[in-house]
């Protein structure tokens, strides 16, 4: 692929991700609610705002969104993050952010990538030596890999096996653990966008003593096939900066950054 091919290619993917996976589709089976641009999610603990664009206000429209969106969440003592896209205009957003009380937490890149292309890449690839890859189902798989999560990020998790049974309980979501000896070693889920071309990879984290050893490209061989079967054209990943190079050698594209920025009360 040349240069300007790549960077066609990357034009495309952005402009599919900023039609199909802002927005509304960022707010599914969660109460919302609106306020000119922005989607206002209501989380149990925490609020979340979501935009495709701000486009057509000048700074100082800007800047009492900001303000409502912070003291909507702040009346209900709750933190609130504002999700920040590197493309995002205007320019001098993330300092208008900070003038506001909001605080950057760690930036991840967007990565994507054709279904078909990552299976293709990956072919053989979805097996690991001693390793059993399943679908699961049931609260106490999700248990167990909540509790691999607290061990390998070393704080308590416990909070996952919930989200995990709400994300199953949709019908939209795909969660897969990595088994050594009956030991979760690993885990990761896709989830399927309803309505978008899109298949979101979540998960992935292993622990220390498994790395290297060709779990996470598997897990990643596994859901890319299945999104192929779904009948999603793209997968997308917010990756770490541990994940983001593995992604980019395996064929995906960085189009984007993204960047939580959260306003404590």
């Amino acid at each position: 692929m040349t240069d300007d091919q790549r960077a066609g290619q990357v034009a495309r993917l952005l402009s599919a991700y900023d039609e199909q996976l802002r927005g509304g589709s960022e707010s599914a089976d969660v109460p919302t609610s609106t306020d000119g641009p922005v989607i206002r999610v209501e989380y149990p603990q925490r609020g979340f705002v979501s935009y495709r664009s701000l486009e057509g206000l000048d700074g100082a429209e800007v800047d009492a969104l900001i303000a409502r969106q912070r003291d909507y969440f702040a009346a209900k003592g709750q933190p609130v993050e504002w999700k920040l896209r590197g493309h995002d205009l205007p320019a001098d957003l993330p300092d208008r952010l900070r003038a506001a009380g909001f605080e950057p937490e760690d930036q991840e890149t967007v990565l994507i990538a054709e279904s078909a292309d990552i299976v293709d890449r990956l072919a053989g690839r979805d097996a690991v030596d001693g390793v059993t890859i399943r679908l699961v189902t049931d609260r106490a798989d999700f248990e167990r890999i909540a509790a691999m999560e607290s061990t390998v990020w070393g704080e308590d998790w416990s909070w996952l096996t919930d989200d995990l049974v709400r994300r199953h309980a949709t019908g939209l979501t795909d969660i897969y653990v990595a088994e050594a000896d009956g030991v979760v070693v690993s885990a990761a889920w896709a989830v399927y966008k309803e309505n978008t071309e899109f298949t979101g990879l979540w998960g992935g984290s292993t622990l220390a003593e498994w790395r290297g050893k060709g779990i996470y490209k598997a897990l990643v061989a596994v859901r890319a096939a299945r999104a192929v079967a779904q009948g999603y054209k793209y997968l997308h990943v917010d990756a770490s900066d541990d994940s983001s190079p593995i992604l980019q050698r395996l064929g995906f594209l960085a189009v984007t950054t993204t960047t939580p920025y959260v306003h404590t009360p």
